[in-house]
């Protein structure tokens, strides 16, 4: 059944003859005719060869046509294999019967038909994807642009889940209305009734109702939004502030309905979107952030149903006043560990990354300008992991980022209500719009290689970067490994897989063992070499190296040591390798003070609650800032 639907598939189209492989024969050119004198080199002589069965090929091929009762027009060649011309394309039943008589002749080993085959299609037919620069193949016009028409010639990616943790999105928009299933339901884990702008707490709907903050609160001084507004330098009165739609205009850059000849294009054509809404008026709560991140990657959230379509990718466009902290950090660590790579806008200050960029085990992604030059908002630094596209210039201008908008400047506007399709649609500037260009080329890479992990991930997509431009003012210090291509990532990700079973905390001078047997290799392919080398960490030695599962014998010390595995494939005639790595921490558990004798004035929990106490009071006295990265 399964042959005969291929059949029909190929039969379908008309042919313009027949491309033929036959058995061997003895009266195939007789390679002893060939010129051997010395006069002869080695090319002239494979040409002389070539020449010979081809030309004993032709005439095997007239001998067949005349044999099976068809009219041909002539013969030639087609790779390694013979072509039978018709004197008139066939299809249907005239063409099956064609395939059927060669087909068994005796001298015929297989047969296909000899049809057109179309260009696979790179670039969408959405009217407004010339206005995406950052979507081209790079040129002298715009050496940043991230070369997705060459990546989408490998895959359009699949059903990948992406979460925009942000302030919710409009489902409404009509390039999401027509994702259908494909946008998910998400949450709503704004928690402060205030905030929220929508009239309640936590629920399961994810919808952005607008986070304007009027001149009347951006006034009051006892107004929760009062520092909101304080832009660091003015006096009062603040200015108010517009509703930005800025979930869904990420929402939109990642996934927008593509190739439906009308609007943008999403970087996956096919990827899952799940709307996290952790944001309201003035940005978002640490708590509710933190809480939308873990229920973004499945892991359970006190008082939420726990999400059923975990996220393999997590964009996270926001910025703070403050370095990582242990709770920004655990939680980071968290869903890293759960399978979800968390990739974060390096920040708009312009100067040293801050939480959650410089936090360890995130992608953090600085912006450049259309020519490639680090834009002057984007934050910098060594944590930086690369930079794309954020735009530049003037507001709304052609130099910045297009995408999915609401022209709303409070609640918003009804589409249906807008005869002019150009108002669904805006441009925007940041790097809260650099992080979803590599959350998009990260789900791309899951849809060619499932197995990879947040890790992998990051290397593989810093491996595919062309260089930063010459003359420019990034260098890979300041602004990462390179600029974004997502075409390069793509090729970096049909490398094989590495995959390392978790180990964690172990006691100091305990044996360990490395375990990589869930490495994979893609379809067609075996891993066929493994190697494990020490990263970093008190020297040791590793038994079986070469190994699958190797061990480790720690010493008597606490140490934190990092393990590599690459592995290898059999890919012919160029073998292809990929590589992770696994951190071991060797600790002794820690012990609980006792509380008993004297007073307990010294007691560790006496301290810390001391401290607590303290911290507690320094806070409260501390102006609220919560900030977006825009």
């Amino acid at each position: 059944m399964a042959c005969a639907a291929a059949f029909a598939q190929g039969a379908a189209a008309p042919a313009q003859g027949l491309i033929i492989g036959y058995r061997a024969s003895a009266t195939d050119a007789d390679p002893e005719q060939i010129d051997r004198s010395p006069r002869a080199g080695e090319r002239e002589r494979a040409q002389a060869r070539w020449k010979a069965a081809s030309n004993e090929t032709r005439e095997r091929t007239r001998r067949l046509a005349k044999d099976v009762g068809l009219s041909l027009r002539g013969t030639g060649e087609a790779g390694n294999a013979a072509l039978l011309k018709f004197d008139r394309p066939l299809q249907g039943r005239s063409l099956e019967d064609a395939m059927r008589r060669v087909r068994l002749h005796p001298d015929v080993a297989w047969v296909e038909p000899n049809v057109f085959v179309k260009r696979l299609q790179t670039v969408p037919n959405d009217t407004s994807f010339g206005l995406q620069w950052h979507l081209q193949i790079p040129g002298a016009g715009n050496p940043a642009a991230m070369n997705l028409p060459n990546a989408w010639s490998q895959t359009t990616g699949d059903g990948v889940v992406v979460a925009v943790v942000d302030g919710g999105v409009r489902f409404d928009h009509p390039e999401l209305l027509a994702l259908g299933g494909r946008l998910l339901p998400g949450y709503d884990l704004v928690s402060e009734v205030d905030v929220a702008n929508d009239g309640g707490g936590r629920d399961g709907d994810a919808s952005d109702p607008g986070d304007w903050v009027t001149q009347t609160e951006s006034n009051d001084s006892q107004s929760l939004f009062y520092q909101c507004t304080w832009d660091g330098v003015s006096a009062p009165p603040y200015p108010e502030q517009v509703s930005s739609w800025h979930g869904t205009f990420i929402t939109g850059q990642i996934a927008a309905f593509t190739d439906n000849a009308q609007g943008v294009a999403g970087i996956n054509w096919g990827v899952r979107i799940l709307p996290v809404r952790v944001a309201g008026k003035c940005g978002a709560l640490v708590s509710d952030l933190l809480d939308g991140v873990r229920w973004a990657a499945g892991l359970p959230v006190a008082g939420v149903l726990t999400n059923t379509t975990p996220a393999r990718v997590i964009n996270l466009s926001f910025g703070g006043d403050a370095p990582c902290s242990a709770a920004y950090q655990d939680t980071i660590d968290a869903v890293t560990d759960a399978g979800a790579l968390v990739v974060v806008a390096a920040g708009n200050g312009g100067g040293a990354l801050k939480r959650p960029a410089d936090c360890k085990r995130v992608m953090a992604v600085g912006s450049v300008r259309k020519d490639g030059a680090k834009a002057d908002y984007s934050a910098f630094g060594p944590q930086v992991a690369l930079s794309a596209p954020g735009g530049s210039g003037a507001y709304r201008g052609p130099d910045n980022i297009f995408s999915i908008d609401n022209p709303g400047t409070t609640t918003p506007l009804p589409y249906s209500a807008l005869p002019n399709p150009a108002d669904h649609y805006g441009y925007k500037q940041g790097t809260s719009f650099s992080a979803p260009q590599a959350a998009g080329v990260a789900s791309l890479m899951l849809s060619v290689n499932n197995a990879l992990t947040p890790s992998a991930l990051i290397e593989r997509m810093k491996a595919g970067v062309r260089p930063h431009v010459f003359g420019g003012n990034c260098t890979p210090a300041t602004c990462g490994a390179g600029l974004l291509d997502a075409a390069g990532a793509v090729r970096e990700a049909y490398n094989p897989a590495a995959v390392i079973a978790p180990i964690g905390t172990v006691n100091p001078g305990a044996t360990i063992s490395l375990n990589g047997t869930a490495s994979v290799a893609l379809a067609g392919t075996v891993i066929d070499s493994h190697q494990w080398t020490q990263v970093s960490g008190p020297t040791v030695t590793i038994g079986t190296p070469q190994s699958a599962v190797a061990n480790v014998s720690l010493p008597s010390i606490e140490a934190t040591y990092v393990f590599k595995l690459t592995v290898t494939d059999n890919l012919t005639p160029t073998e292809r390798t990929g590589s992770d790595t696994v951190t071991v921490v060797a600790a002794y558990p820690v012990v609980a003070a006792s509380s008993g004798g004297g007073g307990g004035s010294t007691s560790l929990f006496w301290g810390m609650a001391l401290w607590a106490w303290v911290l507690a009071v320094c806070w409260q006295q501390r102006p609220a800032r919560w900030r977006k990265t825009l």
